[in-house]
């Protein structure tokens, strides 16, 4: 059967690879998991929701922006950019340089973030060219070693022209390895930049907004917006108020 014999063609490449095709395959292996988990972890919505976007640009539409409903929307929707927000909605009422350094400072630190399981592919990228050439190299060595000691009348050429031909088979696999890591790794660095751009937006949008806070004062967004959360609803007249409310 041509395919059995292909698989067995290729086990047998495999295991005249030497025992360095083990670190190669756990190499593919790594940069198989790690793309597919930052695939999935860098959708659009984990930089800027679309709920959040649309509470930002309906907060920030007019004079009348709301810190606390603000900070209460970033808690709805967490998020890179709602970090970055609630990181400039601590500083409100802080010169504006310093709310724009706490902008840039929580953007690097998540960004950071979302770079940490791409490096793992990057880190392949490097490796797996180096161990294949490490094993050709070594095939290379045997393969002349070999062809020196041959007995005489032997046929030298051909016994080197097997040993080059069984030594190249790491490098082919290590770049079969690293070729698609390096695409995939500049796949998803580009997908973080795109992202942070729609933060950069985001910040551009709100900052406009805080500048009108400045110099009156630090507020504690959390205690009022838990406070706010904990006020029961006004009570229409003419209903009975609800046990324990009173009625203003």
């Amino acid at each position: 059967m041509p395919g059995l014999d292909r698989v067995q063609t290729l086990w047998q490449l495999f295991l005249a690879g030497g025992f360095l095709m083990w670190p190669i395959v756990a190499m593919s292996l790594i940069v198989a998991t790690f793309g597919i988990e930052r695939l999935v972890a860098l959708r659009s919505g984990r930089f800027v929701p679309q709920g959040f976007r649309a509470g930002i640009a309906a907060l920030t539409k007019g004079s009348g922006f709301d810190p606390r409903a603000a900070w209460k929307l970033c808690e709805q929707f967490p998020s890179a950019a709602a970090s970055v927000v609630k990181a400039m909605l601590e500083k409100i009422g802080r010169p504006v340089p310093e709310i724009e350094h706490a902008a840039e400072v929580t953007k690097d630190r998540e960004a950071s973030r979302l770079y940490a399981n791409i490096r793992p592919i990057s880190l392949a990228v490097t490796v797996t060219p180096l161990l294949g050439l490490l094993g050709t190299v070594q095939g290379m060595i045997l393969a002349f070693y070999t062809t020196a000691n041959l007995e005489a009348g032997a046929n030298r050429a051909a016994e080197l022209a097997q040993g080059i031909y069984v030594a190249l088979i790491t490098t082919f696999a290590g770049l079969c390895v690293a070729i698609p890591a390096a695409m995939i790794a500049h796949y998803l660095e580009g997908r973080i930049l795109r992202g942070f751009r729609g933060v950069d937006d985001l910040v551009d949008r709100v900052l406009p907004a805080l500048e009108r806070y400045e110099g009156k004062g630090r507020m504690n967004l959390a205690a009022s917006s838990a406070a706010v959360e904990r006020t029961p609803p006004p009570v229409p007249p003419g209903q009975p108020s609800p046990a324990g409310a009173t009625r203003p």
